[in-house]
């Protein structure tokens, strides 16, 4: 078994000395060769005591591998990321989070208040600003979108959100997060204030000037997942004429001021198999450097929603195999929001308390499930106003009855819930219709107030919901359950 100690103190060594590494082979491979024993003893501990089904043990364990090969490949990339990224990565990012578990006492304490752990992160959106005005935005954001959080307001969130949750890693979206400034400051500001929190945001990356990489050079808690829709003709479609050169033209910046990034992108009915190319895959993993990449599916929610850019059930079953195919074979950073409901106990929405659960809060304050499940039971200014906290919002009605289905879920009829068809708004809208009709939260826009009343999509809703569930249904009970195999 390998010592929790002497890890922790390896990666501390790693968090000075990281840079170093690269020219020191013998060291490098003996301290990689610890941290994947570390990753196995976890493997064989989960199929052990028999927490998760045989194949989601298999799936969090070939994760682990391309997680740890791609930190390798990063400190010998002939890019290094700077020194400031090296030390709050090792402290944060892996000490706190991965090996200690985030903040224990900090976790209990709010268990002990309100019964259940909080959840593992926060997902914000300070601004609805941005540069561009790309097709589908679930956001609707455009350069004519004002809305914004106060500063104050922004600050505080992330300050409950360290004590009263225990959260180390917040996630920006918007609008385009670079775009938010309020009281003279802007988002990198924020940063640099909660310099103990690791942040990632999703961005067009076209407003990260030199100076903006050479600030994030220097923080180092920092990393922008940049939005791709494919090569240019896909990307400058949906994004805009020149968009996929300005997105090329950041990633050389960030290279340059050594900066990691990874990307964002989003599968439709018609880039799916672009983007899970192999020539696209090494383009922008191994010619362009990015370090970790999220796959989103084309949800049918803000500006002129359609169901006919999702990805059909055959398309989604697809990418399921072939995103494993990625990982296991490239080893790639490479996270399917809805395809990869084996790696985190399934639907992360409505602040769930165990395995990285999560609340959404946007420009205008309101406290959301999820950045694609558009309703809001609560406005975080009105918590504030009222002298209540991000804990009383957490215990809104609307939330705990996601997570109370969200656990049922789990316990399936006699076992786990198919996790492959895990989405609360994509793959059972009929139940969180049910959730919606009796609990009456508020659409946060007109588009999410027409959804609600738009019979046709609620019926292809439940439809696509159904058909993936019926589709999948055998691969999860022979494929992950192996109940017969399980010991």
């Amino acid at each position: 078994m390998i010592n929790t100690t002497l890890l922790k103190m390896g990666v501390d060594y790693l968090g000075d000395h990281g840079q170093s590494l690269a020219s020191r082979p013998g060291i490098r491979r003996f301290a990689f060769k610890q941290v994947k024993k570390f990753a196995e003893n976890g493997y064989h501990k989960n199929l052990d005591n028999h927490r998760f089904s045989i194949g989601e043990c298999e799936d969090r364990y070939a994760m682990s591998q391309a997680i740890i090969d791609t930190a390798e490949r990063i400190l010998t990339s002939p890019y290094p990321i700077s020194p400031a990224y090296i030390r709050k990565l090792a402290d944060i990012m892996v000490n706190t989070i991965v090996i200690e578990g985030g903040e224990i006492s900090t976790q209990q304490a709010f268990k002990s208040l309100h019964g259940r752990r909080p959840p593992g992160f926060l997902v914000v959106s300070p601004t609805k600003a941005c540069n561009l005005k790309c097709k589908g935005c679930y956001a609707s954001s455009s350069e004519a979108s004002s809305e914004r959080l106060d500063w104050d307001v922004f600050d505080r969130i992330l300050t409950e959100a360290r004590h009263i949750f225990g959260i180390r890693f917040i996630v920006i979206s918007g609008g385009e997060p670079f775009a938010y400034k309020d009281h003279g400051k802007d988002l990198l500001d924020m940063v640099e204030k909660h310099d103990d929190i690791f942040f990632m945001a999703y961005t067009n990356s076209l407003l990260i000037n030199d100076e903006k990489a050479q600030r994030l050079a220097k923080l180092g808690n920092f990393s922008p997942a940049i939005s791709v829709e494919g090569w240019r003709e896909k990307t400058d479609d949906r994004r805009g004429e020149g968009v996929f050169d300005g997105i090329m033209q950041s990633m050389a910046r960030l290279r340059k001021y050594g900066v990691p990034f990874g990307i964002s992108l989003t599968a439709t009915k018609y880039n799916a198999e672009e983007l899970f190319s192999d020539e696209f895959m090494d383009y922008l993993f191994f010619e362009q450097g990015a370090a970790y990449g999220w796959v989103f599916h084309y949800m049918p929610i803000g500006r002129s929603y359609t169901l006919d850019l999702m990805p059909t059930i055959q398309q989604r079953q697809w990418m399921w195999g072939r995103s494993w195919d990625l990982i296991k074979d490239k080893k790639l950073f490479l996270a399917d929001f809805w395809n990869h409901g084996t790696l985190v106990d399934g639907c992360l929405a409505g602040g769930r308390s165990n395995g990285g659960g999560y609340l959404y809060i946007n420009w205008d304050g309101k406290v959301m499930p999820c950045v694609f499940v558009p309703y809001s039971p609560v406005n975080i200014n009105t918590i504030y106003t009222q002298g209540k906290t991000l804990a009383d919002a957490w215990e809104e009605s609307f939330f705990e009855r996601i997570r109370e289905w969200q656990a049922d879920y789990l316990k399936g009829n006699g076992h786990r819930g198919n996790l492959l068809s895990p989405c609360i708004i994509r793959d059972h809208h009929d139940v969180l219709r049910q959730i919606i009709t009796e609990t009456e939260p508020d659409p946060e826009n007109e588009p999410a107030h027409d959804a609600l009343l738009d019979q046709e999509y609620a019926a292809g809703m439940i439809e696509y919901g159904k058909a993936y569930h019926n589709l999948t249904d055998s691969t999860w009970v022979d494929h992950y359950l192996r109940e017969k195999d399980a010991p």
